[in-house]
């Protein structure tokens, strides 16, 4: 039946891409063929160079020309399809940029739309509202602190002038005192007296009544 009535199947649409391939092809055929004149020419140049004025070389000098003829009509048809395929590389990059646009767009578009969807769903009061109970959770943490770290029985404010003169009382800042030596501020309580020189002299008790009377 597909013999009689045919298909119904529509060829594809042909695109940028697929005319600068066939283009390509073209301009790679032309480009041989006018590789093969200009052999061609250089054999007829180098038989002229060789030939004698007369009608040998009015012959291939004719031939040369019709090869020259053909070489110039290859060039401007290569020509022309150069500048096609230009023409539809620079078509099909716009082509392609405008699709990447319109991606760019698309995407741009759905991602707007899901930050409005989210955004709905905030509440800046609401935000507003727990960054300052953070501020007067953070500061009720702060007071707890130095709450527990008061000292107690301290007086809060020590004059360092008294301490000072107490200090130089002791003797403490004008010399260390060793492992086995005694303060000074103890010194003046065991040291003994300058009145004495010797140790103290036992005197001889006195005998008894009865030997006495003897």
């Amino acid at each position: 039946m597909n013999r009689i009535f045919g298909t119904n199947k529509a060829k594809p649409k042909p695109n940028l891409n697929d005319a600068i391939q066939s283009t390509d092809v073209r301009i790679g055929s032309i480009e041989v063929k006018v590789k093969k004149l200009d052999n061609e020419l250089a054999t007829y140049k180098a038989q002229m160079a060789k030939l004698r004025d007369g009608p040998g070389k009015n012959a291939v000098q004719q031939r040369a020309l019709r090869t020259l003829k053909q070489k110039r009509m290859y060039e401007g048809q290569l020509n022309q399809l150069q500048q096609q395929t230009f023409n539809m590389e620079q078509a099909a990059m716009t082509t392609e940029n405008l699709k990447n646009t319109m991606a760019t767009v698309d995407a741009m578009r759905i991602a707007n739309k899901e930050m409005k969807k989210q955004y709905k769903g905030i509440d800046i009061d609401k935000i507003e509202s727990i960054h300052y109970d953070m501020e007067d959770l953070i500061e009720q943490a702060n007071e707890i602190q130095e709450s527990l770290g008061r000292s107690y029985g301290v007086p809060d404010e020590v004059d360092e002038a008294d301490l000072q003169a107490e200090l130089d009382a002791l003797g403490l800042d004008d010399e260390l005192v060793g492992e086995n030596e005694t303060p000074s501020y103890l010194q003046d309580s065991t040291a003994l007296p300058d009145f004495v020189d010797a140790a103290p002299v036992e005197e001889p008790h006195a005998a008894p009544t009865a030997e006495i009377a003897r």
